[in-house]
């Protein structure tokens, strides 16, 4: 039995880890191109099914039970990030040119496009988001030392996140400010893929700083 849970936990945590660098290069158009960003997408859409089908419990439990700060706020945002990837995949599909071409048009190209750029760059932030919400158990493990050096590192790399986020445009993007993302072509493309990083590690500070503020309201009462 415990070999079984252990074996069912490593393949999450693959899944996982798979899924975040899928959500790397799918934000790095730059990079992939045109064809592979569409195939890429098409992949992490179908990871994303294995990923709540290995989750199905949380569904389960969805109704059941007490909800204190953190488990609203953890509901609350698995259940935006849900319906923002699934927003970003079925206008990603009506502007498909290569992996499915037969559904293009099936929502309008403007229309769709507009909110595929918002729809993505949300699903980004809540990625992040969620990804922090979670790791807050992990870092309990660490001791004092590890836990300074940790807090040190996670929050200069979030500063500079926050700054590329902020400098990105990203917030015209996701309030539909804009109905196309602007670009750098000339900029390395391993520099696209670490910049995109350090905005993801600020999406996951900024779920860290949550889960610590709601357990830490939870522990009072």
């Amino acid at each position: 039995m415990k070999a079984k849970i252990k074996t069912n936990t490593i393949i999450k945590r693959v899944v996982d880890a798979v899924l975040t660098a899928l959500l790397l290069f799918l934000m790095a158009f730059q990079v992939t191109g045109d064809v592979l960003h569409e195939w890429l997408g098409i992949g992490l859409t179908a990871l994303l099914i294995v990923h709540n089908i290995l989750n199905r419990k949380w569904y389960g439990a969805v109704f059941k039970g007490k909800y204190n700060l953190y488990r609203i706020v953890m509901t609350s945002v698995n259940t935006l990030l849900l319906v923002s990837i699934a927003l970003t995949a079925l206008t990603g599909m009506a502007m498909s040119g290569h992996a499915v071409p037969f559904l293009y048009g099936f929502i309008g190209v403007m229309t769709a496009r507009s909110m595929h750029l918002a729809m993505s760059y949300w699903s980004f932030i809540l990625m992040g988001i969620h990804i922090g919400l979670h790791i807050k158990a992990a870092v309990a493990k660490l001791n004092g030392k590890q836990l300074l050096a940790f807090r040190i590192s996670f929050t200069a790399v979030s500063g500079i996140g926050c700054w590329l986020l902020l400098k990105s445009g990203i917030v015209n993007y996701i309030f539909f400010k804009s109905h196309f993302a602007f670009l750098d072509y000339t900029k390395a493309k391993w520099l696209v893929i670490i910049e995109n990083l350090a905005m993801l590690i600020f999406c996951v500070f900024v779920g860290f700083t949550g889960a610590e503020l709601s357990q830490k309201g939870r522990d009072k009462k």
